[in-house]
């Protein structure tokens, strides 16, 4: 049977290491022996593990960042309710599975750095999801859709906001149980749409949702 590309291989071999021994102790060394190459082969295809480690969270991970440029580029599509949950199942999935790979970051303030340039220098970041998410927002207020006077990006803090806290809050309970995804994304966006929406339980209905409240 053909092996993967070799980028391919690396890409995987990074995604799993960075979640068993985590992104401090994933050398590129190891990264290379686990992918079945030589570490000069992997810097044929990546500059070093700062890009591998964003190339692992946007091919690896969940496609939170296309989907939600997808819906900015086309407002009005679906309902609200749909769209925002299905935001909001893809977040909470991706900072489930990525948190564990970058919380070693916040232990070592060099490694965090050198991450962080890297991130800007490829205009990646944990504050991309936000923003792209409140231009979608934007878009569909410039529709009717959202009220007028809600604040698209407040709204995306606090939907993402809570994305993230789930992948970690909950460990501390008796039972260390997450809430169960769907659950969670559905009354999350409903929670959200009755305050952006203007309108108290809205459940973004095709002739209703978006229409600006009272005051």
């Amino acid at each position: 049977m053909q092996q993967p590309p070799a980028r391919v291989r690396i890409l995987d071999a990074a995604h799993e290491l960075m979640l068993t021994v985590g992104l401090a102790r994933a050398t590129t060394k190891e990264i290379a022996r686990a992918a079945g190459c030589s570490e000069a082969a992997l810097y044929k295809h990546f500059t070093g593990k700062e890009e591998l480690f964003i190339r692992v969270l946007a091919e690896r991970l969940p496609r939170l960042t296309p989907l939600l440029r997808s819906l900015a580029a086309e407002p009005g599509q679906g309902t609200l309710q749909e769209n925002l949950t299905e935001i909001a199942r893809q977040a909470a999935l991706f900072y489930e599975q990525s948190f564990p790979i970058a919380a070693s970051l916040y232990a070592e303030t060099q490694l965090k750095r050198r991450h962080d340039d890297a991130m800007r220098e490829m205009g990646y970041g944990p504050h991309r999801p936000i923003e792209d998410l409140a231009a979608y927002l934007r878009a569909e207020q410039d529709l009717g859709r959202v009220a007028r006077d809600a604040d698209p990006y407040a709204a995306a803090s606090l939907l993402l906001g809570a994305c993230a806290q789930r992948a970690f809050a909950y460990d501390a309970t008796p039972d260390a149980t997450r809430p169960e995804v769907d659950d969670f994304a559905a009354r999350l966006a409903r929670t959200l749409l009755a305050g952006i929406a203007g309108l108290p339980g809205s459940t973004g209905s095709a002739g209703t949702e978006g229409a600006p409240g009272p005051g």
